[in-house]
């Protein structure tokens, strides 16, 4: 089926461009979203006529896109989800989740403009393709986490797999200091324990010294 692009489309062609493409991609994604037209004559000559317009008009979102993009790239939104020690999500961030974080940080996402290649679901810090134009788009990372605690360890590099051993090794530690301190406590009370005997078996001894020196 072809079409005449009405904008950008990645990996298609360019504005303007007559294209071949599957018609289910067509009345599906291009016609239903408003980026193509059929390719009938009077569409192309509907374009032909409209097309300083239609590329006018390109310019203007695209400005506008590249000034979202310069303050929306790199930036790092908190998402809080339950997940297992070993770091599974019970579920996935899904694009609504991404749009909705950017949108409550003061950035107007919308969750068609998310692209998230593989789902995600595990914790940690993800990025996300957000396309703010045909020509526009900008990376934010996703820190997924199970607190707020949790998100800002993981903002300075950490995995969940490294704060989990550091929490074991702390744990360990601890064990192994109050094992330490049971046992010099033990040692102590043995020493009060052999200084009292030897305290009390002296006397005994002098009084049994006298009394043999008493019959002599």
């Amino acid at each position: 089926m072809q079409v005449i692009l009405l904008e950008r489309v990645a990996k298609l062609g360019q504005m303007g461009d007559v294209v071949d493409v599957k018609p289910g991609y067509a009345r599906n994604f291009l016609l239903r979203q408003g980026k193509a037209l059929t390719a009938s004559q009077a569409n192309i000559d509907s374009f032909e006529a409209q097309k300083a317009q239609l590329e006018a008009r390109n310019l203007e979102t695209k400005k506008e896109a590249e000034d979202m993009a310069s303050r929306l790239d790199g930036e790092q939104f908190i998402i809080i989800r339950q997940a297992s020690d070993a770091g599974s999500l019970y579920g996935s961030v899904t694009p609504r989740d991404s749009a909705e974080a950017a949108t409550a940080a003061g950035f107007s996402v919308d969750r068609k403009q998310v692209r998230i290649e593989s789902p995600i679901k595990e914790l940690g810090l993800h990025e996300v393709a957000v396309i703010l134009h045909p020509e526009v788009s900008a990376t934010i990372k996703l820190n997924v986490a199970r607190s707020e605690e949790e998100a800002a360890l993981q903002a300075t590099g950490k995995s969940i797999q490294e704060l989990a051993a550091e929490e074991e090794a702390a744990a360990e530690f601890e064990i192994a200091e109050l094992f330490d301190d049971i046992g010099a406590a033990a040692s102590d009370d043995d020493d009060l324990a052999e200084a009292a005997g030897m305290e009390t078996e002296d006397p005994s001894s002098d009084v049994v010294e006298g009394t043999e020196n008493d019959e002599a």
